[in-house]
């Protein structure tokens, strides 16, 4: 690589890099909004078990969907373009939630914004890897898993901020929408909150350029050729674009049946398997469960913020040193190092509940020591690897294909994991987690350690495997 090709980012490559994040706060926000609704919905709309289970569940179907289709949709109409689409389905999912008069209505406007989930989580990390040089490109990704944490965090936050000045009295007269939204029916309130940052990213989206490689993909190399020097600078924007232009050359045409060829079907089926993986191992059962299984042991975390923030706030934490170190340690070094940091501590966690010492200081360090062991290495590193092992032609249905695998991952936990807790104990439960790491390893003796490399120098390796 020449020592062109070694500049830093550009201010100009920051800027779009975080526009896109915001995608991945959205997720975060989302994600995390509905936790402080559930009990005033339930109420509000007279729910059974049945029904609350699925106004939960509902963006997870909208999300599986937009996962489904994004792929084919930004290699068809372009990254921008479908990024575009998902932050008019975010704002049309929180006006409308924040509107519903009916649960009919929520859970439909719930699958809207479920579907702007799929798209973004796809297509943020994705734009952002086809945009960053090859030396950073790791720290650039890495943002959009900051962006996540952070986005579960400030609603957390938002919630507890409106749940707070609902109680505390009020200006608005009783009777009109502002009380009823603000102070009678905060949940409303609290779904409304999104329109401000979706709208944001709506907008913003519109000032990014397209992906270069999506525009060299279909031949319009000028165009292509215009934001890599934008971004990089003439002459490292030039060397980019030749790259981009033989690599191209090599290939047939994108198509599903692309992914099964050999070398690029290894990178599919390991791209799968991590994707799976990342839910089996038990981020989501400690993000979603967490609070109630320290409360169960004895923790009292019944604050207004309570231990969802904790956890928010040191994944958020923890995140930021993978994003200072994913480029001089590697993808491969860090996610061993997290997997085996998980694994060590669910297997605590786990001793701690089978010999009843599940209460108290050493269950909360060590399920803490399990967040900022993902965080520094599974949460960050997925996104990276999903967004830069794949072909240029078909890496938006490559990489739509995983993450639908691990959409379907997280659906899987969300429904067993009270089942686990239950039929297995907490302390079998948490035994199995560490086994689902177990595998990661051996996955990873099959990737290529991408630090460094460009996406084309990337696709060169599975060609010759």
């Amino acid at each position: 690589m020449s020592k062109k090709s070694q500049k830093n980012y550009t201010p100009y490559l920051l800027f779009i890099a975080l526009i896109a994040a915001l995608g991945g706060f959205l997720f975060g926000y989302d994600t995390a909004v509905i936790s402080g609704t559930i009990g005033f919905v339930k109420t509000k709309f007279a729910l059974s078990t049945a029904m609350e289970g699925w106004f939960v569940s509902s963006a997870l179907v909208g999300c599986i969907t937009g996962v489904a289709v994004a792929g084919e949709l930004s290699d068809r109409f372009g990254r921008k373009l479908s990024l575009i689409a998902s932050g008019l389905l975010f704002s049309v999912s929180a006006l409308g939630c924040a509107l519903s008069g009916s649960h009919t209505e929520l859970i439909i406007y719930r699958l809207v914004g479920g579907i702007g989930v799929g798209v973004a989580s796809m297509l943020s990390p994705l734009y952002i890897s086809e945009v960053s040089p090859a030396r950073i490109r790791g720290r650039m990704v890495a943002l959009y898993q900051f962006a996540i944490t952070m986005g579960i965090l400030i609603a957390y936050f938002v919630n507890a901020y409106l749940l707070n000045a609902s109680t505390s009295g009020s200006s608005f007269a009783p009777g009109t929408m502002l009380h009823t939204v603000f102070v009678s029916e905060v949940w409303r309130a609290m779904f409304g909150s999104e329109i401000i940052p979706a709208i944001l990213f709506f907008l913003a989206m519109l000032f990014v350029p397209e992906s270069p490689r999506w525009f060299a993909v279909k031949g319009k190399n000028k165009k292509a050729g215009a934001i890599l020097e934008r971004i990089h600078g003439k002459a490292v924007g030039g060397e980019e674009m030749a790259s981009i232009r033989d690599s191209l050359n090599q290939d047939e045409k994108g198509s599903w049946s692309m992914l099964f060829q050999p070398g690029i079907r290894i990178a599919v089926l390991a791209g799968i398997l991590l994707a799976v993986l990342c839910q089996f191992t038990g981020i989501n059962a400690i993000i979603y469960y967490g609070p109630r299984i320290m409360e169960q042991a004895g923790i009292k975390l019944s604050d207004a913020l309570g231990g969802q923030v904790i956890i928010g706030f040191v994944n958020m934490s923890a995140t930021l040193f993978a994003i200072w170190k994913v480029d001089q340690y590697g993808r491969k070094k860090l996610m061993l190092g997290g997997v085996t940091g998980m694994a060590i501590s669910l297997v605590i966690v786990g001793l701690l509940f089978l010999m009843q010492m599940g209460n108290g200081t050493l269950l909360l360090i060590f399920i803490l020591t399990f967040i900022i062991s993902f965080a520094i290495g599974y949460g960050p590193i997925i996104w990276i690897l999903l967004s830069e092992i794949y072909p240029t032609k078909v890496r938006g249905r490559a990489m739509s294909l995983a993450t639908l695998f691990l959409w379907v991952g997280t659906a899987i936990i969300g429904q067993v994991v009270p089942w686990m807790l239950e039929t297995l104990t907490p302390a079998g439960t948490f035994f199995m987690f560490a086994l689902f790491c177990l595998p990661v390893p051996f996955i990873l003796r099959k990737l290529p350690e991408t630090k460094g490399m460009t996406l084309e120098e990337i696709k060169r390796v599975w060609l010759v495997r």
